[in-house]
């Protein structure tokens, strides 16, 4: 619980200081099709290189049934 603490102090006073410095940070989040114009490259790079087309679409089919579709 100490460790939460003392985070959250050193994240506080960071920000203050950037803050004050006029430092202009990024808030961590990126846009969902930002994440996926990146991830999907490689991801195809992958697939291909070791054949997991089957792997691929049996992962997908059990994705989409635990969303409902």
């Amino acid at each position: 619980m100490t460790d939460t603490a003392i985070r959250a102090v050193r994240r506080a006073r960071d920000l203050t200081s950037a803050a004050l410095s006029g430092e202009r940070r990024a808030s961590g989040t990126r846009h969902p099709l930002a994440a996926a114009a990146m991830a999907v490259p490689p991801a195809v790079l992958l697939v291909v290189a070791f054949g997991g087309w089957h792997a691929v679409v049996i992962q997908a089919s059990s994705v989409a049934g635990l969303m409902g579709r």
